[in-house]
């Protein structure tokens, strides 16, 4: 019912007004923010991102986009400011593809005629994958999902399933755009991706009891499970099993910021421009 008195309160708008469609490409940075990552705007740990876009404009202040981006998420205990998680030494890469659809709506309308500029906000769906590994202390890429660090997929921990390298999130973001002429729009922005998942890091729960997982998954799976040793001040104990390795209460986030440059064209479908609606009738006398 309500999706229906939404429809019908907006479709004046999308019959009158001008659609147009925007098509560009991204470029910027991205970071994370999970288990490895304790500030949403960390100090350091940023790596670039980039992408193509598409928005389809029913109305000049109502929009649909759909986007495909490719980014590299980090995360180190080393650049915590807490000792206690310094000692935990971990660290993870992923490079993350993601595709997204999500409702687009500037708070002025934006075309030639009207405004040049809007702030803007966006809210819909994403679908990623991605891929943690952790460096070595040979400097090896060692992907991190199939050693199970914490147990995940061996029969002593049956609720701990190995974490799918699919997965959603929900996109939420704002910006400012400007129609440069009657063909181009550059847009700053900034969106945040609510995830699904608490693995981005391969990081979420507790420990495990270290001789199941040395017999199961071998002595790597161990060693990088827990790489205090690696500090040079380690005493010999290994943490108990159910001893506290993540925050499994909070989902991972990741988010990509930078700038888009679009080129702005007219519908296919309008079949009496926007601009003509707007001019004034020519007055015709005879003499």
């Amino acid at each position: 019912m309500l999706r229906r008195l939404i429809l019908i309160l907006l479709l004046p708008m999308m019959v009158q007004a001008q659609k147009h469609h925007e098509v560009g490409i991204f470029g910027g940075t991205s970071s994370y923010y999970g288990d490895l990552q304790e500030r949403l705007f960390p100090k350091e740990g940023y790596r670039a991102a980039g992408g193509l876009t598409y928005k389809y404009f029913v109305h000049p202040a109502i929009g649909f986009r759909f986007g495909a981006t490719y980014a590299s998420l980090y995360g180190a205990d080393s650049t915590s400011e807490s000792p206690a998680v310094k000692n935990r030494n971990l660290n993870f890469q992923t490079n993350l593809f993601e595709v997204h659809g999500a409702l687009e709506l500037n708070m002025l309308p934006v075309d030639f005629d009207e405004f040049k500029f809007s702030p803007y906000a966006f809210v819909g769906l994403s679908v990623f994958y991605y891929n943690p590994y952790t460096i070595g202390t040979d400097d090896q890429k060692i992907y991190l999902r199939p050693l199970s660090t914490e147990g995940q997929g061996l029969r002593q921990y049956p609720d701990r399933k190995i974490y799918s390298l699919v997965n959603v999130g929900v996109p939420l973001g704002a910006g400012l755009k400007v129609l440069i002429g009657k063909k181009v729009l550059v847009s700053s922005e900034i969106g945040f991706r609510y995830t699904a998942t608490d693995y981005l890091d391969d990081v979420s729960q507790t420990y495990v009891n270290m001789d199941t997982l040395f017999r199961y998954k071998g002595k790597q799976s161990v060693d990088l499970s827990y790489r205090t040793d690696e500090l040079g001040h380690w005493d010999g104990n290994y943490p108990n099993d159910k001893f506290v390795r993540g925050d499994n209460m909070k989902k991972d986030w990741y988010w990509f910021a930078g700038i888009n440059v679009a080129i702005y064209f007219d519908s296919f479908g309008n079949i009496m421009p926007y601009k003509k609606t707007r001019c004034p009738r020519r007055v015709f006398s005879s003499y």
